[in-house]
């Protein structure tokens, strides 16, 4: 065999050892971010200011009659991920593993020995 062939088998190799970690390096401070304890509290504690008096007290509740005043209801999303992400996400991950089902295909079939009848 050509050891051009090792050689560039070898850079190839290589090539991918080193982007998966410079992927890994700019993934890393994002996965082990964290919060910084504060002076007097436990770790990840935040302590928060106090609050003025009356800021927290609400008008009472409506009764349960539909007549009553109606109060907007405000929904909170904390965290999570859009649907077409989610779609965007499948969807690449189809197309990456059809592309790679092909190139296999074709590399197995490029090294298969034709067989040919004698008659």
């Amino acid at each position: 065999m050509n050891p051009i062939r090792h050689i560039g088998r070898l850079t190839a190799a290589l090539a991918g050892l080193a982007c998966t970690w410079l992927a890994l390096a700019v993934a890393a401070p994002a996965a082990f971010a964290g919060r910084h304890p504060v002076p007097g509290g436990p770790a990840g504690a935040v302590t928060l200011p106090p609050v003025p008096p009356g800021l927290l007290k609400h008008p009472p509740l409506p009764p349960g009659h539909v007549t009553g005043p109606v109060y907007p209801v405000r929904t909170v999303v904390i965290g999570g991920m859009p649907g077409w992400q989610i779609a965007l996400i499948a969807a690449g991950a189809a197309l990456l593993a059809a592309t790679v089902a092909v190139l296999a295909y074709r590399a197995w079939t490029a090294h298969r020995n034709p067989v040919t009848a004698t008659a």
